[in-house]
């Protein structure tokens, strides 16, 4: 069973950044690839960012691209969004999911991750 629990969100203003966090417990965190989910308010769930095990390998959403950055400490079991140039559309809750079937390449399927934290919340205010 693996425990995830994210961390770093808060209010911030348009253009600003936010670095979230998500760590891990109770699994081989190395070898599983992760993923980064967003739900806004009255909205489906959606993906933000997955990145492989080993750490080459890294997707965004288009419409994150060129603003967030996905990275992972496998040292330290810690997942991180690092989130620049945030919008107001950016505001929702924030979600690290993990994929145990040690895929190279990371999925951006919900569906295909196996363990959720609780989520962090993101407030952009224009």
């Amino acid at each position: 069973q693996v425990q995830l629990v994210e961390s770093g969100g808060g209010l911030v203003q348009a253009g600003g950044s936010l670095r979230l966090s998500c760590a891990a417990s109770g699994g081989t965190f190395n070898i599983y690839a992760m993923g980064w989910f967003r739900q806004a308010p009255g909205k489906e769930r959606e993906f933000v960012a997955a990145i492989g095990w080993t750490d080459h390998i890294r997707y965004y959403a288009d419409s994150v691209k060129g603003r967030f950055t996905i990275s992972r400490d496998n040292a330290k079991n810690t997942l991180h969004l690092q989130a620049n140039n945030l919008k107001p559309e950016d505001t929702a809750v924030y979600y690290c999911a993990c994929d145990r079937s040690t895929r190279i390449y990371p999925s951006r399927l919900q569906s295909e991750y196996n363990y959720w934290g609780q989520g962090t919340q993101v407030i952009v205010s224009s």
